[in-house]
């Protein structure tokens, strides 16, 4: 049986929860702002507090990653966590172009 250390492991479970989070982020911003039944005639609070708690989440997970990634030179969630990074500030740019 192979055993990682705990620092992989860290890694690979913020990577896991960073990318179910992202997953969540656009599963509730498509249900409610792109494939409503209706247009909503004002923005709904407790979603838009929601996503925005999702977001604080995940930037504190991503950046956690980046910087133990960086610190224990581990190449491949470094890129992965910089390409998440830039993945979600896209995501977060293309909805804020679309919504004002």
């Amino acid at each position: 049986m192979y055993i990682r250390s705990g620092k992989i492991q860290f890694l690979f479970w913020t990577a896991f929860f960073s990318v179910v989070l992202y997953l969540w982020i656009v599963t509730v911003g498509l249900q409610t702002f792109v494939l409503p039944d209706e247009r909503p005639m004002q923005l709904p609070q407790n979603v838009v507090v929601l996503l925005f708690v999702l977001y604080g989440i995940l930037s504190v997970l991503v950046i956690t990653g980046t910087i133990i990634a960086t610190m224990i030179d581990n190449a491949f969630y470094r890129k992965f966590f910089g390409i998440f990074i830039m993945l979600a500030l896209a995501t977060l740019l293309a909805a804020k172009s679309m919504f004002g």
